[in-house]
């Protein structure tokens, strides 16, 4: 009938009615409970009954969320939007759901709405802020959280947030401020003090490890668990004492927010292998050859790919001080893409080589045309030429060569030994369950080593590889190979690459903004006593570094 208003005001006044059914109260007891099949069976129930409840609808999306099916998710969020586009609190789970797809701008742009229905909520702000510095927003960015510690300065996880994206645009000094001010708030919070770690360049001392002895020992002698904190103070505390020159208590503590972090994420090394197999086996000559011609044909992305901890962002930080090359970050892009090819293919997403040998050239140039359309949020400049540095990347470079052929890919590899033990130092925010385990880690860098030989095989030229160690000992050498291979000019800004100001989001941050060293350089040594593990996991590769070992596929 056109009365917009009072259908809006119906619609809402109907999800205020839901909290007090007696079925809408039980399946909001059981998501309180995370008795989330209790939940789903009644929430169908009631949608069976009433397939227009958005209250339902929402709730069901919650259960989605919580498993992690976040595609079914926004299907139901859409859906209840549809029915009361005012719903605001099904606005904003879609935006945190758009946010868990890696879909920072889509999420950023649903906050857009939600913040202007609910404009002083510090959650919604907190998540536009987030989603912000995912894509490159930070001046924005830091408004928001510049904002929000002076409206709520006892909150220690802001002042966190607000640290990590000063870290990440080079305001160190103030970075640090942050942090200490969260500390101040809440001492026992293990992340800040992991953060602290985290920026490689600063030393802690007697005082600091102290005061997280102290934390770390009123967390175990508590009654909750906190594994989160624990994990992240003992990651800290091995760094505290690997700057102390004490290997010992520093492998110990190390040692014990790996195994934390292991039983969280239940890693199985076969499964790479696994796919690692099926991808050599597939990726015949003939696959390769049948398909030349096929992709998107823009020449625009640079892929900088290998072993996280590997040199991944000082290779980003010199090809980006060159006039021709943007930097942005880590993207998540072909994974996610790899992943819901093959789900939608194959019903499983593991199975993306298998959808990948069935998929007609159509589909090859489609998959190309859309990452060059998801990524364009991260470009910045008019550079003609883009780096995306995930370096779980080396997983997926047949699709990569198929979908976008003349896209250029670098392999940074570094020594086995420095790069592995720099990973079990190391607590990433989510992903890289491989690394929490020393043979666990070795089997990884193997099947690394392993597809990228067979690569090298059935793709001869394909892939540039810089040796770390190459690179630190002779820089301007390396440089000019890798520029060649890119068919662009040298610079000499490539050298000064640590006066490039751009932000940088990885683990390496503060480091690239040094000039070249060799700091990083056997630091394993120290810990050889404890590595067994590793060696004997990473078998041939370990004595071939860098080369590879004869016949090694």
């Amino acid at each position: 009938m056109g009365r917009e208003a009072e259908a809006q005001a119906a619609s809402l006044a109907a999800v205020s009615a839901a909290i007090h059914d007696p079925e809408m109260v039980e399946a909001a007891l059981a998501l309180a409970e995370n008795r989330l099949p209790d939940a789903e069976s009644a929430l169908r129930a009631r949608l069976k009954a009433d397939a227009t409840d958005v209250a339902a609808i929402r709730m069901l999306a919650e259960v989605a969320g919580r498993i992690g099916r976040y595609g079914d998710a926004e299907k139901l969020l859409t859906r209840a939007l549809e029915l009361a586009p005012a719903f605001g609190a099904a606005r904003a789970n879609l935006a945190t759901v758009q946010y868990k797809q890696n879909r920072f701008a889509d999420a950023a742009r649903t906050l857009d709405a939600v913040l202007g229905e609910d404009p002083d909520n510090p959650a919604h702000a907190n998540l536009k802020a987030a989603a912000l510095g995912r894509i490159g927003g930070y001046d924005e960015a830091l408004a928001l959280y510049e904002e929000l510690v002076g409206r709520f300065p006892g909150h220690a996880r802001q002042w966190m947030s607000y640290g990590h994206l000063l870290k990440t645009v080079g305001r160190q000094e103030e970075s640090i401020a942050a942090y200490r001010r969260g500390l101040s708030n809440e001492p026992g919070l293990g992340e800040i003090w992991w953060s602290l770690a985290n920026l490689k360049t600063i030393r802690f001392g007697a005082d600091d490890r102290m005061a997280m002895e102290d934390a770390l020992a009123a967390i175990e002698g508590g009654a909750e668990k906190r594994d989160d904190d624990r994990l992240h103070l003992h990651f800290a505390l091995g760094k505290a004492y690997d700057d102390a020159g004490e290997a010992e208590p520093a492998f110990r503590h190390y040692a014990s927010g790996n195994a934390i972090r292991a039983r969280q994420l239940g890693h199985a090394a076969a499964d790479t292998t696994a796919l690692v197999d099926a991808t050599i086996a597939a990726c015949t000559p003939e696959f390769f050859a049948g398909r030349a011609g096929s992709g998107d044909p823009s020449p625009d992305p640079v892929f900088i790919l290998g072993m996280p901890r590997a040199g991944s962002t000082l290779v980003e930080q010199i090809l980006a001080s060159h006039s021709a090359i943007e930097g942005t970050m880590e993207l998540p892009d072909i994974p996610a893409l790899a992943l819901g090819f093959g789900r939608a293919a194959k019903g499983e997403g593991r199975r993306w080589i298998d959808a990948l040998a069935e998929a007609p050239a159509e589909k090859l140039a489609e998959l190309g045309a859309k990452y060059l359309a998801d990524t364009a949020v991260q470009r910045k400049t008019d550079k003609p030429f883009y780096i995306d540095k995930l370096p779980n990347n080396w997983l997926y470079v047949p699709l990569i060569r198929l979908i976008l052929p003349n896209a250029k890919i670098i392999d940074a590899r570094r020594h086995p030994l420095d790069c592995c033990w720099s990973n079990f130092r190391q607590h990433y925010a989510k992903g890289q369950a491989f690394s929490y385990d020393l043979a666990g880690m070795g089997a990884y860098y193997r099947d690394y080593v392993r597809l990228m030989a067979h690569i090298d095989a059935v793709q001869p030229g394909a892939v540039h590889r810089v040796i770390h160690e190459a690179l630190l000992d002779d820089p301007e050498t390396e440089v000019r190979a890798l520029l060649r291979f890119l068919g662009q000019p040298f610079e000499d800004g490539c050298m000064a690459f640590h006066a490039n100001a751009r932000a940088v989001r990885t683990a390496s941050s503060e480091q690239v903004r040094r000039p070249i060293n060799r700091d990083g350089v056997d630091q394993w040594r120290p810990y050889d006593a404890w590595l067994g593990p590793l060696r004997q996991a990473l078998g041939p590769v370990l004595a071939a570094y860098p080369g590879v070992p004869a016949g090694f596929e």
